[in-house]
């Protein structure tokens, strides 16, 4: 039986590229050799597109092709320049591995629609609504489904901090990690945080700060069949959980601990699975995703965001919560694989 030609994009020009570069290492060492082929295609932080043997940590000074994806149906895959020409090369799928801006925000899903490629993950809708944060809540909100207070701040547009009441979070309304992230405890505090979220996007989001454990639900399926993982709580020693930003990840966190199963009552639990499902089929999402929330004390539960594109390293949440499921890592990959092309899971 022929093997599925697997077009694995990495890389990409967020800030959350070298994330995605360990990402695309760990789905390598997990891929089924004997059922796919694949085809690595990485993207340096210019944006430049090159075809290489893999997502080593010096993919960019290795052996590598320029190759683009072409938007041409008739052609269903990669146009590599070799010697002066193009060829092509026929692709069956893809498996974007990346995060952040251009990777979960629809825009690499938009091009792969014009390609008429099958692809995993969230389509362009659903990875745009999840990507900006104000609009996953309203639309979780429409569904009966509990937010924190928010405000957002346009691009040259003020806020009175004497409107606010303290603490709150500020970050980018469209991002994917906790970069430009700061929690503001004062009044005089809040332009400055605002300052920094515009570093990386000019729409900025304001929320209250909500009281509780931070937990995580990991999401593998199609609506109506949802597989979830178990639930993941975050234990910190200080300051606030900030994605991807620790000195030496592999090693741990600078100031958390990520719990898997969360340490919580089996009652809380599935509390969090089933609204973790409502919040993932209100957005659309499909494939996979990671819901975070907040679990407070009186048992309610808030939407924190959603990402539809988590992170995949050997630290990485997801495929945490996956394994303390029974899914192992190399099954949850097939199980993706099949999702984008039949719809349906294995």
């Amino acid at each position: 039986m022929a093997r599925l030609k697997v077009g694995i994009i990495f890389g990409g020009c967020s800030e959350e590229h070298p994330v995605s570069v360990k990402s695309a290492q760990q789905v390598a060492r997990n891929l089924d050799m004997e059922k796919y082929e694949p085809f690595y295609i990485g993207i340096t932080k210019s944006g430049a597109w090159r075809l290489c043997d893999g997502p080593d940590a010096d993919w960019e000074n290795g052996s590598c092709r320029p190759a683009v994806l072409s938007p041409d149906r008739s052609v269903r895959g990669l146009l590599v320049l070799e010697k002066g020409r193009y060829e092509t090369i026929s692709l069956d799928i893809v498996l974007p591995v990346l995060h952040g801006t251009l990777g979960e925000d629809g825009a690499i899903q938009g091009l792969l629609e014009l390609s008429s490629i099958p692809y995993v993950g969230c389509d362009i809708q659903s990875s745009a609504l999840c990507m900006d944060k104000s609009l996953a809540y309203i639309i979780a909100r429409n569904a009966g489904i509990a937010t924190p207070e928010f405000w957002t701040v346009m691009t040259d547009e003020n806020i009175d901090p004497d409107r606010l009441t303290y603490p709150v979070f500020v970050k980018p309304a469209r991002s994917g990690s906790s970069f430009g992230v700061s929690k503001v405890s004062r009044k005089e505090e809040l332009l400055s945080a605002v300052d920094t979220a515009r570093q990386y996007d000019s729409k900025v989001l304001i929320e209250e700060a909500v009281v509780g454990s931070e937990i995580g639900c990991a999401i593998l399926g199609n609506d109506p069949d949802l597989a979830v993982g178990e639930v993941d709580q975050i234990a910190l020693s200080h300051g606030f959980f900030k994605i991807h930003q620790e000195s030496n990840p592999e090693s741990g966190s600078d100031n958390s601990t990520v719990i898997v199963p969360a340490d919580i009552p089996a009652a809380s639990r599935s509390h969090v699975q089933e609204t973790a499902k409502a919040v993932y089929r209100a957005l659309g999402c499909r494939g996979l995703s990671r819901v975070d929330m907040f679990l407070k004390d009186d048992g309610e539960v808030v939407l924190n965001e959603v990402n539809t594109l988590p992170g995949m390293t050997s630290y990485s949440r997801y495929p945490r919560m996956m394994a303390a499921a029974d899914v192992p890592f190399s099954e949850v990959i097939d199980r993706m694989v099949s999702l984008a092309l039949t719809g349906k899971s294995q």
